[in-house]
């Protein structure tokens, strides 16, 4: 068994995480879950999703996975509603559930572009809405994965960029709405993570991936514990008065081409 965190500062929490079958969203999974926190875990795919809850109940913590797609509000409220009569209502939510591809607009098709929008921007929708009537009120924290292509323009990625802005206005909008409900509503941003289908797919050769940490401020990936350690921050006590923003942790990703050495002799 892997050894919990000394302070569990999730017990007694429930978590629920959407997209959680692999990469960022299921490594917050294991961060929460270590932390104390009980794991209820959707996505597409029943035998993905069966498989990443047993990564987690095989270290002897609580987790339940869950087949549902976000595009269907329905499919989600009705794996919500299993997880609350398992575990009672949720005090996390994340909503990372997202689709890519790379693409020009003029080879891309009126589907594609809308099945990116469905899975990332409507799912989203779909996630928070669907969560509020299981929150705990007050003190529920929802977070959302966003990209740097909410803010940055970027070639070939039309279809993420309207995707990931709308999830920024989304969080946005809910922690007004929701935030008299005593409903923090945040997002995170990551940059470059090791060892996820993302950049397998961005940089799938040694050079390609030295080329694009060349670039980065911090001259490297990050990983999954570096984001599952955001989402730790957001969903404590420690961020009890931060809701409607958009966290960066990308390593100065977003700052653009940090490619020239500018400390030269002074390193």
């Amino acid at each position: 068994m892997t050894s919990a965190f000394k302070d569990q500062v999730l017990a007694g929490k429930t978590a629920f995480v959407a997209g959680a079958s692999s990469g960022i969203n299921l490594g917050i999974a294991q961060h929460f879950a270590r932390a104390g926190a009980k794991i209820a875990l959707i996505s597409r795919s029943h035998e993905k999703i069966t498989a990443a809850a047993k990564t987690i109940s095989d270290e002897g913590f609580e987790a339940i996975g869950m087949a549902a797609d976000v595009r269907d509000f329905n499919s989600v409220d009705t794996a919500m509603k299993q997880a609350n009569d398992r575990f009672g209502n949720f005090d996390i939510v994340i909503s990372g559930a997202a689709g890519n591809f790379v693409a020009p607009a003029l080879g891309m098709s009126s589907n594609g572009f809308k099945t990116v929008v469905d899975i990332d921007l409507i799912g989203t929708f779909n996630v928070l809405r669907a969560s509020f009537q299981y929150l705990t009120r007050p003190g529920a924290s929802l977070i959302s994965i966003t990209a740097p292509q909410a803010v940055n323009p970027s070639l070939f990625q039309a279809h993420v960029c309207a995707a990931k802005a709308g999830i920024n206005m989304l969080t946005k909008c809910l922690a007004m709405e929701w935030g008299p409900a005593g409903v923090r509503v945040n997002a995170i941003s990551p940059g470059p993570i090791a060892d996820t289908e993302g950049m397998a797919r961005l940089a799938p050769t040694p050079e390609m991936e030295k080329a694009i940490k060349s670039r980065i401020a911090l001259r490297d990936y990050g990983t999954k514990t570096d984001i599952g350690d955001m989402a730790l921050f957001l969903s404590t006590d420690n961020a009890k008065y931060i809701t409607g923003t958009i966290v960066d942790c990308d390593g100065g990703s977003k700052l653009g081409d940090a490619g020239t050495d500018a400390l030269g002799e002074f390193k």
